[in-house]
């Protein structure tokens, strides 16, 4: 009976020693975590995509009360989110307009080609390293999805051969954008659905022998727009989405239909 007694004694004050100790270690080697840094990462959308440049969210939250990232600097939460940030930190909100993926390119099954058969790893990038040209457009989307495995809200697929960006799921963290190896995807302000689908800058004759829903530089679009929102610069035509108005004039008159209404 002593035994077990002497055991128990033994046990508790093991436990007792161990429990100040680890009280003692807590108190002199805590972290200090800045308030602001729970408020700010409170108001970020915990999409954790990395699209700010920063590991997560967690680490864009510690880099903004750090200084090392502006109040805006999240592409997924827009301006309201930036407000909310500023809010925190007593400074004045930037702008940060939201902004959703937009793929410049309708060069689909039916209106341009394959010249080659592709038969390496199938994705984008490997495409391009292997100097192949598969699709008659250089400039063409190939289809081989290396935008749909990098997308955290599955928002972009592709359909006939050409990536879709379903607008109602995309977040506008632009990492389709950066995972496409020709640049064919872009970042457009949510509010503006007007846009030039296609990125060849061909010369028209050229961009009409592989595709026929290409850009052709014809400058129609350039003389219906009222704002100046809309040029052509080789051979394709851009536009200025802070001087666009949306009034659709320019998809109206375009000749093969490039300029695209996405409602």
């Amino acid at each position: 009976m002593s035994t077990v007694i002497i055991t128990a004694i033994v046990i508790t004050l093991v436990g007792a020693v161990v429990g100040v100790a680890l009280v003692y270690t807590g108190k002199k080697f805590r972290v200090e975590v800045d308030q602001r840094e729970v408020e700010v990462r409170a108001c970020l959308p915990g999409n954790n995509c990395g699209a700010c440049g920063f590991a997560g969210c967690d680490a864009m939250a510690a880099a903004i009360v750090a200084g090392d990232a502006p109040t805006n600097g999240c592409p997924v939460g827009g301006q309201g989110v930036a407000d909310k940030i500023s809010a925190v930190m007593g400074v004045a909100a930037g702008t940060a307009e939201k902004k959703v993926a937009f793929v410049r390119c309708k060069g689909n099954c039916n209106v341009t080609s394959n010249q080659a058969n592709y038969v390496g790893i199938q994705d984008c990038r490997s495409a391009v390293l292997s100097g192949i040209s598969i699709t008659s457009c250089d400039f063409g989307c190939l289809g081989l999805g290396s935008c749909v495995s990098v997308c955290p809200e599955h928002a972009i697929s592709v359909k006939d051969g050409v990536a879709v960006v379903n607008r109602a799921k995309c977040i506008g963290c632009g990492l389709c954008a950066k995972a496409c190896p020709k640049g064919l995807i872009e970042l457009i302000p949510v509010n503006n659905y007007v846009a030039v689908q296609c990125s060849n800058k061909d010369k028209g004759p050229q961009v009409k022998k592989v595709c026929s829903a290409g850009c052709i530089g014809c400058m129609l679009c350039t003389k219906q727009c009222e704002f100046d929102a809309i040029h052509v610069e080789n051979n394709l035509a851009r536009i200025d989405y802070s001087k666009c108005t949306q009034c659709g004039k320019c998809a109206e008159k375009c000749p093969v239909k490039v300029i695209t209404i996405k409602g």
